[in-house]
């Protein structure tokens, strides 16, 4: 749950400064700033999974449930923390 909880609290730092930046105007240094934030929230992302796979991993050597369960354990991990969306 730690990952969700900073998660949550990056989503939500980006939120409010998309939000004070949109009552400006558009200027050509607003799409720096955007590819910045994109890139921000997918470093945060790629964090996120990255403590799914360790989770995965320790599941697996820990060897005390079949390792398809295991793949269960990094799957609703990354559905339900990270966000991300199987495909």
């Amino acid at each position: 749950m730690k990952c969700s909880k900073r998660s949550f609290a990056g989503v939500s730092v980006l939120f409010a400064l998309l939000l004070s930046m949109s009552a400006g105007t558009l200027n050509a240094g607003d799409a720096d700033l955007d590819s910045h934030t994109f890139a921000v929230a997918q470093s945060a992302k790629q964090k996120c999974i990255n403590t799914c796979r360790a989770r995965y991993r320790d599941c697996v050597s820990r060897r005390q449930i079949p390792s398809f369960e295991c793949r269960n354990v990094y799957q609703d991990c990354a559905r339900f923390t990270c966000n991300v969306v199987p495909g």
